[in-house]
């Protein structure tokens, strides 16, 4: 079933709650080169070659699970803008947001929003502020469903619950033919061999929204609070090209990481059951799973609230929102002009349409038209 139907599904859903808010990766070098495919030398409809800057340059980091998107619009931007270069390095969330609040990056790609409560004795977003002189805003740009992958023998089809998947996650369920994953699947050959749990070495927005995931909808088995630091058991390998790669090479092995990097890989994805019957990863379940989203954040910074326990039929509950984190006044004007002529050719809907096939999902309209307010409203 075509991604295309995520953003139209999620589009309608959405338009409600935004109404009511109306009403109240991998590698550690900077890439400017998109994935090669057809579609970045598409052209797209509201990013015209007059809306072009004279040529300059933007550096970006963070997020490892956008790796591939951020790519494809970089190449497409590139090509229709000729002079400019967008370097991003994709090092995962917790070290973009960093590099963005030292200042030493234009951007951030982070899975999370900057955070608005005291952790470890700071507030993201307060430091973010201080660094930009101006409120710092999070735009959604990239929707990525995240992928519990596996490599068992013999097993292409494997259903999970959240109380299981927390339990392998934490080290209680340590072999493939444990009786709470046998019960879920009945009539399916499950070997002896010991679960190699593979999670995020580095500090991740995916590892975030997955144990968000957890604690909110198996928070009996998994009492540790969402971190972008994993806190469970297994082997770390560094951003989510590490454990996809850790997967497809190790017979048990199981991982999280963003849809693109397991088709990438050819790896086999667990239906997951939340409570209303198996539901197998495709651009339609996602899509209903993001109809329960709101926008939390106020005005232009449009962080977006998930339901993660969500009970509906047909929702695949596990995915993750990543988004352009920037100051919402620029320092340089030149620099602030090139930003704005690339994250609205990133948002744009052609650029958008041309993520399906690299195994993500379109903005839904409905927040889309929110980001390009927001995008027209950078200073």
């Amino acid at each position: 079933m075509k991604i295309q139907r995520l953003g139209q599904l999620a589009s309608v859903a959405l338009v409600g709650s935004l109404a009511l808010t109306a009403c109240g990766s991998d590698n550690n070098n900077g890439s400017s080169a998109g994935s090669g495919s057809a579609s970045s030398s598409a052209s797209s409809s509201t990013s015209a070659s007059s809306d072009c800057p004279k040529g300059g340059t933007l550096n970006g980091e963070g997020s490892s699970a956008q790796k591939n998107a951020i790519e494809e619009a970089i190449s497409s931007f590139q090509s229709q803008c000729a002079g400019t270069t967008v370097n991003y390095n994709p090092t995962g969330s917790g070290a973009g947001i960093k590099q963005f609040i030292a200042g030493q990056v234009d951007f951030a790609g982070s899975d999370s929003a900057l955070k608005t409560k005291v952790v470890n004795g700071k507030v993201e977003a307060d430091d973010a502020a201080k660094t930009c002189g101006s409120p710092a805003w999070d735009l959604p740009m990239v929707t990525g469903p995240i992928a519990v992958s596996f490599n068992v023998k013999g097993v292409s089809k494997l259903v999970l619950t959240p109380a299981v998947i927390a339990n392998i996650f934490n080290g209680k369920v340590t072999t493939w033919n444990d009786p709470s994953i046998a019960k879920l699947n009945s009539g399916v050959t499950l070997p002896s061999e010991p679960v190699k749990v593979f999670f995020r070495s580095d500090e991740s927005g995916t590892t975030e929204n997955f144990t968000k995931y957890l604690a909110a909808a198996a928070p009996t088995d998994w009492t540790a609070a969402p971190a972008k630091k994993w806190t469970g058991k297994g082997e770390g390998k560094e951003k989510s090209a590490g454990v996809a790669n850790a997967v497809k090479t190790t017979e048990g092995g199981i991982t999280y990481a963003e849809w693109s990097y397991a088709k990438d890989n050819k790896l086999s994805v667990a239906q997951v059951d939340n409570g209303a019957g198996p539901v197998e990863l495709s651009g339609d379940a996602v899509g209903k799973a993001v109809a329960a989203a709101k926008i939390s954040g106020m005005g232009n910074d449009l962080s977006l609230k998930l339901d993660y326990a969500t009970k509906q039929a047909g929702a695949y509950p596990i995915l993750l929102v990543t988004y352009e984190i920037v100051c919402s006044k620029g320092k340089d004007a030149a620099k602030t002009a090139l930003l704005k002529s690339f994250l609205k050719h990133f948002a744009s809907s052609d650029t958008q349409q041309s993520l399906e096939s690299i195994g993500y999902a379109p903005l839904p309209d409905a927040v889309r038209t929110k980001v390009d307010a927001a995008i027209a409203a950078l200073s």
